[in-house]
């Protein structure tokens, strides 16, 4: 019965991800923005649900390592992983917004959360590395502009005449259903994995480590990598960054402010690893193809977060 849920969850993943990348493709040509501006958006906040809810969990509960490494653990996983494996299969079209705008600015927004989150390690200031409710408010705040700002400047895909959309309701209903099945199969597929790991006899720690880990980011694994097959990389793309930066500026947002959130379990790896990932990415728009992610680049994407992983299997 756990490998039936196992396939079950997955198939509702895989499911979920072709209505979702499907519904707002035609939301994106009948609203006049571009498929970029949808999956920064709506699909970002869609796929980041499951980390939400983590997330806020962990700070109701007074647990910040849980709210806290979710986000980081995500967000390192959506870029090294995600985008590298989706590069590798299929080469990731980047825009010159893209290269000038949109991956500068998910950059920033890592680097002001770990500035002000890694406050004693970094300047030498407050009495412990967290992050207080008025800088959870400063994160929701610049995530409120975030939003607005996507929205006005967000330009027409150039093929938005390609295919005739689907009718907005049809288009919505998929994009809710597509939502649904990526959660709850997300949801599905982990809990049947952690069961079936622990009926192998693997430790916990390493359940931890990779698939709770890996787990919340399933919706966005699979959105990504069906958006891409489907030649939509701009959706995948704006998926990935949209994705890292809800995480920090609405989830840790919404999570300080509940409760003040500790990051003294964060190390410099982590936060190393995490700036790394967003500065490859920075790098290869001005490298290779310019106008893409090559594979030989997705790959060395891949080779970083298993030297990551293997990291931290070895600190276990």
């Amino acid at each position: 019965m756990t490998i039936i849920w196992l396939l079950v969850g997955l198939g509702l993943i895989v499911l979920g991800a072709d209505w979702l990348v499907e519904g707002a493709s035609s939301i994106a040509r009948r609203a006049g923005v571009s498929e970029f501006v949808i999956g920064l958006t709506i699909v970002g906040f869609g796929t980041s649900c499951p980390e939400l809810v983590v997330s806020l969990t962990g700070a109701l509960e007074g647990n910040a390592d849980i709210a806290v490494g979710n986000v980081i653990g995500s967000n390192i996983f959506n870029v090294l992983f995600i985008l590298g494996l989706t590069a590798l299969l299929c080469p990731v079209t980047m825009t010159q917004d893209n290269r000038k705008k949109d991956i500068p600015l998910t950059l920033a927004v890592t680097v002001l959360y770990l500035a002000i989150g890694l406050n004693r390690t970094l300047w030498g200031i407050g009495q412990a590395d967290s992050l207080s409710r008025w800088e959870g408010a400063l994160l929701l705040a610049i995530f409120a502009g975030y939003i607005v700002h996507s929205f006005v400047t967000g330009k027409p895909a150039e093929d938005a005449a390609e295919s005739k959309p689907r009718k907005l309701w049809i288009a919505i209903l998929m994009v809710l259903a597509g939502l649904s099945g990526l959660i709850f199969g997300g949801n599905l597929f982990v809990n049947s994995a952690t069961n079936l790991a622990r009926m192998l006899g693997v430790s916990d720690k390493f359940i931890a480590v990779t698939i709770l880990a890996g787990g919340t980011s399933l919706p966005e694994l699979a959105t990504s990598l069906v958006a891409a097959l489907k030649g939509r990389d701009q959706l995948a793309l704006g998926n990935i960054l949209g994705s890292n930066v809800f995480n920090i500026l609405l989830i840790l947002g919404s999570s300080a402010l509940i409760t003040p959130l500790s990051l003294a379990s964060v190390t410099y790896v982590d936060a190393l690893v995490l700036t790394l990932s967003m500065i490859l990415l920075l790098l290869w728009a001005y490298t290779g193809r310019r106008e893409r992610i090559d594979r030989w680049e997705g790959a060395l994407m891949l080779l970083v977060f298993g030297a990551y992983y293997t990291y931290l299997f070895i600190n276990l």
